[in-house]
């Protein structure tokens, strides 16, 4: 058999399939930049795009004239540089120890946030003559990476360590944004606004992606959304105003009744509380769709959808199979070799994976 004819068939008999919308990813982009009409919005592409490709990212938001990116690590700046020659490409995680020269080779920039990564980027470029800038990273209250204020201060006293590490940006992360009311954001907005005093000649950014729904305040030169380009909710109770990018669906293999107090799956952990009709799809967490989606008799667990109706997990999810209940599913639509969503335009993506599991998710 050919390797076509092989990659044919393996896509004609695939447990699950991912479907992203590049036309939606863009459309948020625009939605999130129209909303800051006076700020740039850049894009954060770190963890290979959100998991769905840097490089498919970067080239779709590139081309519909995003022009700067933040990436986590150097190794994900290189790749996002192919896909955007021209653009700027900020490395969030600072200046890793000697790997200045791999950043100038590539033509990333660090966000520098402590006192040694600024010298070392000043050293660098005083030896190399390298003309490459850099960012400033100001913890306002995160308490995770960032210059203090103090240091900042420190920084804008001294002119030759300030000229050396040339920076092009100052920049701080919200820590609470997502919780509009929370006091921090107003306290980070006021802590940032003192920096920018102590810099002021250097651009700003603070907005994530909640950052860019808290206001005017909190939006400066630069937006630097992440998980709400991908159609995640930024802000949580309220209703998202994202497009979803990405859709998970999974084959049905088979449908089965199973009678009242019968149970489904390992652990017999639920047991049907009426006559039942119990579909199986092909995906579980070997597909890294977690175990905790699953449910038992006492808990709900994650929901799937079959052309709008909905239907609930029922019993854990295994390796690569999980069972839905769809006992009020029509029989015309929920039969063997139909595709049943797991997340996407009836599924948010959130309600898939719940806040608790979503932490750390709100660049």
């Amino acid at each position: 058999m050919s390797e076509a004819a092989i990659e044919a068939t393996e896509a004609a008999t695939a447990g699950a399939r991912i479907t992203i919308d590049l036309a939606a990813l863009v459309a948020n982009w625009r939605d999130l930049g129209a909303r800051a009409p006076n700020s740039t919005c850049a894009a954060v592409v770190k963890a290979d795009g959100y998991g769905i490709g840097i490089e498919t990212v970067v080239a779709a938001l590139a081309k519909s004239g995003c022009g700067t990116f933040f990436v986590a690590l150097p190794a994900e700046g290189a790749r996002a540089r192919k896909a955007a020659p021209q653009a700027t490409i900020y490395v969030l995680n600072g200046l890793f120890e000697g790997a200045a020269p791999f950043l100038a080779d590539h033509d990333l920039r660090p966000v520098l946030g402590s006192m040694p990564e600024i010298e070392e980027w000043a050293a660098f470029r005083a030896a190399t003559g390298a003309p490459l800038p850099s960012a400033i990273h100001v913890d306002t209250g995160m308490n995770r990476l960032g210059l203090s204020l103090g240091e900042t201060a420190a920084l804008a006293a001294d002119p030759a360590l300030r000229e050396g590490a040339a920076p092009a940006l100052l920049m701080s992360h919200f820590a609470c944004a997502d919780t509009p009311a929370h006091p921090l954001n107003a306290a980070q907005i006021a802590a940032f606004a003192q920096a920018r005093r102590l810099l002021p000649d250097l651009p700003g950014s603070l907005a994530n992606s909640a950052g860019v729904f808290l206001g005017p305040d909190a939006h400066h030169d630069v937006l630097r959304p992440g998980i709400s380009l991908y159609g995640g909710a930024a802000v949580v109770d309220v209703a998202n105003p994202m497009r979803p990018v990405v859709t998970l669906e999974a084959r049905i293999l088979m449908v089965r009744d199973v009678a009242p107090g019968a149970t489904v799956g390992y652990g017999a952990a639920w047991m049907a509380p009426r006559p039942s009709r119990i579909a199986v799809i092909s995906v579980g967490y070997a597909d890294g769709f977690l175990r905790a989606a699953g449910s038992h008799s006492g808990k709900a667990g994650a929901t799937a959808a079959i052309e709008g109706h909905l239907a609930p997990i029922v019993g854990r999810v295994s390796m690569d199979l999980i069972a839905i209940d769809v006992t009020d599913v029509p029989d015309r639509l929920a039969r063997r070799g139909v595709f049943v969503e797991l997340f996407g335009a009836n599924i948010p993506i959130d309600r898939a994976a719940p806040a608790p599991a979503r932490s750390g998710m709100n660049s």
